[in-house]
């Protein structure tokens, strides 16, 4: 594990009810400060996706994400830390919510997911919750993913992330391997997301 990171304190936990904004905020907020146990990740909120930005600043301002974990981890094909599901299962969105409307979606082909970018996870079109994706290193997706936000401190962390890899449980043996999509071998936690 990294010497940086500190032990994990936080349980999963059922998603907290938070109501859902009606519509975007008319004065966004810019700047995302996600506090882990491996240190801090800043990102730039990006105004071309307003109803995620509100959605994601009101998740913020209600504490939603607070001592929850980063569940998924991808080393290969795709580069992404995944984060945002209290339950820590890929599956919680907050209480009562409707999925909403995808923004900002890539143009084109190729790298439609560079590093640095931020992005909400989905089961289809205009099903946005509280999850959302961190990808530390250039990646192709479909462009079906609304981009939100830019990494502007905090991507050597997830590097080291990565390094340090993923595993998954073998269901018959109960036993950990390494995979290539899985729960970070490095814990990390999400101690408080604020947004200003």
């Amino acid at each position: 594990s990294l010497e940086e990171c500190a032990k994990p304190t936080a349980k999963a936990h059922a998603p907290a009810t938070v109501r859902q904004p009606k519509g975007a905020n008319r004065k966004l907020a810019t700047t995302m400060t996600i506090t882990t146990n491996c240190g801090v990740i800043t990102i730039a909120m990006n105004p071309a996706a307003p109803q995620t930005v509100t959605n994601m600043a009101a998740l913020a301002r209600a504490r939603y994400f607070d001592k929850s974990y980063c569940h998924r981890l991808t080393t290969e094909g795709i580069f992404v830390l995944q984060c945002g599901d209290p339950s820590a299962q890929g599956r919680g969105s907050p209480g009562s919510w409707t999925g909403y409307k995808d923004e900002n979606l890539p143009k084109g082909l190729g790298i439609t997911y560079p590093a640095g970018t931020v992005a909400m996870a989905n089961s289809g079109p205009n099903t946005n919750g509280s999850q959302f994706f961190l990808v530390y290193k250039d990646t192709a997706l479909p462009a079906k993913y609304t981009i939100w936000g830019k990494i502007t401190s905090g991507l050597p962390l997830l590097l080291k992330i990565e390094e340090i890899g993923a595993y998954k449980i073998d269901k018959t043996s109960g036993k950990a391997y390494y995979a290539g999509d899985g729960y970070p071998v490095q814990p990390v936690e999400i101690k408080t997301v604020r947004v200003r």
